[in-house]
């Protein structure tokens, strides 16, 4: 079992940026990819950016290319987003999520969740 702890959220104008952590227990987050997703006030939970274990490939929400950046450090066991060029429509509860991982050349998901961090993005 692998805890998340998300972190760095808070109130923020239009314009401005965030970075949030993400601090995972365990001695095998190195071998998992990671995932930011997020869930807007009466919205259903959506997907914001995901990253290998390596960093070697990274994907993003179409909406967000340009404006969000996803990156870890493997020794700190930290997964980041930072978060730029904030919009109102940015506010929402954003989670940490442990996707999956490689056995050999078989993926296997996994499904762990933090307790999320809100972003609150003013006008």
């Amino acid at each position: 079992q692998v805890q998340l702890v998300e972190s760095g959220g808070g109130s923020v104008q239009t314009g401005g940026s965030l970075r949030l952590s993400c601090a995972a227990s365990g001695r095998t987050f190195s071998s998992y990819t990671m995932a930011w997703f997020r869930q807007a006030p009466g919205k259903e939970r959506e997907f914001v950016a995901r990253i290998s274990w390596s960093s070697s490939s990274i994907g993003y929400a179409d909406s967000l290319k340009g404006r969000f950046t996803i990156s870890r450090d493997n020794a700190k066991n930290t997964l980041y987003l930072q978060m730029d060029s904030l919009k109102p429509e940015d506010t929402a509860v954003y989670y940490c999520n442990v996707a999956g991982y490689y056995s050999g050349s078989k993926y296997r998901p996994l499904n762990y969740w933090g307790q999320g961090t809100q972003v609150t993005v003013s006008s």
